[in-house]
């Protein structure tokens, strides 16, 4: 099995989840469209939106409900614009040369989704011929993926997103819980007249036989630990081995934090404590693509309230926003980040520290990173790719290296040395 390939636009881009409700005081597509200007700035290449589609009412969850249990596949959540508003924001970002996907929710609809009104039979009943749901989720109830015209419909709405308003991609919300063989038929189906960019919310590397980048879940949650004395760094290193045993082409997404993690779990600050920012840099450096959710370029401390509205205050500038840049131009300019080898260090400090290089021909970057709590840590690096003159990403001071160079990394500290 191989992984389809990425769209060329695609290699060497990053993901920026778009919270559409929370973003701006209007909560709207055309409120948040004045942001493209900034986010093009900062160098984000893919916009994700998280679902665009209408939210039951039955059983709703707070007072706005979750945009996981929609009512239609095919119509626009009035709160945020009509499907003209969509369709222009998706064309200003086709405009700034940047990509935009949208959430997909496949595995369950909203209880007063308009299936269920014509087709009740597209759905999973238990006993006693009832909707029902197997993930412990109130507000949504499953779909049966052994109904054919079921999945012929499920198409068919994917599909109209595509030739209506031009989007780029899907990005599959818990892929896993949908058959295998229905993405297999909708990523044909939807392709027909251009290459899509298909982004799955899971951990399995057999979806990769249809989805170009999956989730590192299994990362997120090693790491976390980690942070909390429940793990060591050998953990990390065991999950990113894992990760190369996938299929050839294979695309991981790194994040510290998503609209999932943010709200229910904490923000990157609460998981991470001073290496918040260092797995970031990991995220945007290590072979695969990285995530940024709405408000972490603001350094954003607060979790965003899920099912009511809870605004993220931006300034003028977001005081990561530079931070950002910096990788993302890195990522978009360096063929060692975008599609290089990897060479990971050793350390006597391996508990501590993560040091690698990413090289492609003549380009090479060094990244050292100290995800501890310690201070003061000195490492040595030798290796004959060191040699020569660098300048640091974010000091952009320069340096002329040798052989051997050693290095002392405070809590937290990351350096990102790009060869000149």
């Amino acid at each position: 099995m191989s992984t389809p390939a990425l769209v060329p636009w695609a290699i060497g881009a990053n993901v920026y989840e778009v919270n559409i409700r929370q973003y701006t005081p209007e909560g709207t597509f055309q409120a948040f469209s004045k942001h493209l200007p900034r986010l093009k700035e900062m160098g984000v290449g893919i916009l994700w939106l998280m679902p665009i589609t209408p939210i039951s009412q039955l059983h709703r969850l707070g007072t706005l409900g979750s945009y996981y249990a929609c009512s239609s596949y095919v119509q626009i959540n009035e709160e945020f614009g009509t499907l003209q508003d969509f369709i222009q924001l998706v064309n200003q970002a086709h405009a700034l040369d940047m990509k935009l996907i949208i959430d997909w929710v496949a595995n369950h609809t909203g209880w007063d989704h308009e299936w269920t009104t014509h087709h009740s039979d597209w759905y999973v009943k238990d006993a006693t011929g009832n909707f029902t749901e197997k993930n412990g989720w109130k507000d949504v109830i499953d779909l049966d993926f052994s109904k054919t015209e079921m999945r012929q419909a499920m198409k068919a709405a994917m599909k109209f997103w595509v030739e209506e308003a031009g989007i780029d991609g899907f990005r599959c919300d818990m892929a896993h819980l949908v058959p295998l063989d229905f993405w297999t038929e909708a990523r044909e189906f939807c392709e027909a007249d251009k290459t899509l960019y298909w982004l799955a919310e899971c951990d399995q590397s057999d979806y990769h036989a249809v989805f170009n980048t999956s989730y590192a879940w299994s990362w997120m949650h090693v790491t976390e630990k980690f942070h909390k004395g429940e793990g060591s760094l050998q953990d990390v290193r065991q999950v990113l081995h894992a990760y190369t045993q996938y299929p050839a082409g294979a695309n991981k997404l790194f994040f510290t934090s998503n609209h999932d993690e943010n709200s229910w779990n904490g923000t990157e600050y609460e998981k991470y404590g001073n290496a918040a920012l260092a797995w970031a840099v990991f995220s945007c450096t290590w072979p695969g693509m990285p995530l940024l959710y709405s408000g972490q370029e603001l350094a954003l401390k607060k979790r965003l309230a899920f099912f009511n509205k809870d605004l993220i205050e931006w300034t003028a500038t977001p005081p990561l926003a530079e931070f950002y840049q910096r990788l993302f131009q890195l990522r978009a300019s360096n063929a060692a980040i975008r599609e290089g080898e990897l060479f990971i260090l050793p350390s006597q400090q391996d508990d501590k520290v993560l040091l690698f290089f990413r090289r492609h021909n003549e380009q090479v970057v060094l990244i050292l990173l100290n995800v501890s709590s310690e201070n003061r840590v000195q490492v040595s690096v030798e290796h004959p790719w060191l040699p020569g003159k660098y300048r640091q990403l974010f000091s952009r001071l320069a340096y002329d290296f040798g052989v051997k160079e050693n290095f002392e990394l405070q809590s937290g500290e990351y350096l990102v040395f790009e060869k000149l």
